[in-house]
């Protein structure tokens, strides 16, 4: 399986600082307002909500394709809540799924949308103790 590669830099105080965000083919601003007010620039939590939205429409995908269907249309929306709890805190993430399977029962779409949800990598990663490792240099 591939490793994959982000980075985050940021300059400043929390409340006036900037940050760039940086993954393959997205560079992109965040700073206070936009993670904790209503700014215009992106934030960790909504490429979150992306990467999970992403992830689930995929596996979905994957389990639809194991019961051969083909003709397969899935839009997701993940809304991601921050709030506080001891600090800030990812509180919520609600998955709002659409799917257009030509032939797929309700009874079975629902089986398989809840075992994507529990399954994705994304959602086993939000729903368990990953490890997380740091490696922390400071430079002079």
């Amino acid at each position: 399986m591939p490793t994959n590669y982000a980075k985050a830099k940021w300059t400043g105080t929390l409340k006036e600082g900037e940050g760039k965000l940086n993954f393959t083919g997205y560079e992109g601003p965040f700073n206070y307002k936009s993670r904790f007010e209503d700014g215009p620039e992106t934030n960790p939590e909504e490429l979150i909500g992306a990467a999970h939205a992403g992830c689930y429409s995929m596996f979905l995908s994957a389990l639809l394709s194991k019961e051969n269907f083909t003709d397969i249309n899935i839009e997701t929306k993940a809304t991601v809540v921050l709030g506080q709890d001891d600090g800030p805190k990812v509180t919520s993430i609600t998955l709002d799924c659409e799917a257009k399977v030509p032939g797929l029962s309700e009874e079975k779409f629902q089986e398989l949308a809840a075992a994507a949800k529990e399954k994705c990598p994304i959602s086993r990663l939000l729903a368990c103790g990953t490890d997380v490792s740091l490696n922390a240099k400071l430079i002079s």
